[in-house]
């Protein structure tokens, strides 16, 4: 380390030795680095994720639509481990070539349909199942803007708090007040609308929660980058009330075990090709491996 100011050179080159934690998958590039096939299973939907809060809330909505009765959301999960670079196949990069968790191909019709991007994908479940998007414009657009809030929102939480409070391999005090305030300011958003709101478009449980509670959610009961006390979470106390609601609706609890692979292992469900397999299948279950 030293004291002199950093002077940005005139043109950026990559210098893979400083990128902190995730130094080994990130890069100023794209496209594959290896050639992998994906796998493919018997059912409609084929999705390839991780149990992030972006992998959650696809997990989330498939088994919400199934817990509908929507038998056509039957769904096969494949584990991608982005730690190992996997999303990097050439597999995975034809369904999404931002590389980046979670992909789903839909089956279901005479051609399959690529969708990426977590808010994409609930917004394509919601429209093809006609579910959790409610029908009124005005409800409707409410939806939409509070999803589209966690698209635009949550990098900041992520990639700028989380990355600097708990990940960056030196505590820069400027970035962690910068991304802490920031974070801040949006739970406070959230516990202003969800005062006088039962869920965020209003009455209905729509995508915007299944959306919004898998990153604010974690974050409000001190889940996600060891902040809980460092942000004062307790003080959100709608966003605790909302947070405690939606996790305890059934199909969120067995979402949450899907491509999970860290915790309980009763909570671990790596893949999911079948509604049994949450009974016969989490990691507790399993032999382990030798």
């Amino acid at each position: 380390m030293t004291d002199t100011p950093y002077v940005p050179p005139k043109v950026w080159t990559w210098n893979k030795e400083n990128g902190g934690q995730f130094a080994n998958i990130n890069r100023p590039i794209a496209g594959p680095t290896h050639d992998k096939e994906l796998p493919v299973g018997k059912h409609p939907l084929q999705l390839y994720s991780l149990a992030t809060p972006n992998g959650v809330k696809v997990t989330v909505m498939l088994e919400e639509l199934l817990a509908l009765g929507h038998k056509g959301a039957e769904y096969d999960a494949w584990l991608i481990r982005i730690g190992n670079g996997e999303q990097f196949g050439s597999g995975f990069v034809e369904i999404n070539p931002n590389s980046k968790i979670p992909a789903l191909m839909d089956r279901s019709g005479p051609e399959p349909i690529r969708v990426f991007e977590s808010g994409s994908i609930l917004f394509y479940l919601a429209e093809k199942f006609g579910a959790f998007l409610p029908k009124d414009i005005k409800a409707r657009t409410e939806a939409m803007s509070w999803l589209f809030w966690q698209m635009g929102s949550a990098p900041y939480l992520g990639g700028g708090f989380g990355h600097f409070y708990a990940y960056a391999p030196t505590k820069i005090e400027y970035a962690i007040d910068r991304f802490a305030m920031e974070t801040k300011r949006q739970l406070d958003v959230l516990d202003r609308r969800l005062a006088d709101n039962e869920y965020l478009a209003g009455k209905d449980y729509t995508i915007a929660d299944i959306a919004v509670w898998p990153w604010y959610g974690a974050l409000a009961k001190g889940l996600v980058y060891g902040a809980g006390e460092f942000l004062s979470v307790q003080d959100y106390k709608n966003v605790q009330r909302w947070t405690d609601q939606i996790a305890k609706r059934p199909a969120v609890k067995r979402g949450r075990m899907v491509n999970r692979v860290s915790g309980d292992p009763a909570s671990q469900l790596h893949e999911r090709h079948d509604a049994s397999d949450f009974e016969t299948k989490t990691q507790d279950k399993l032999a382990p491996v030798t």
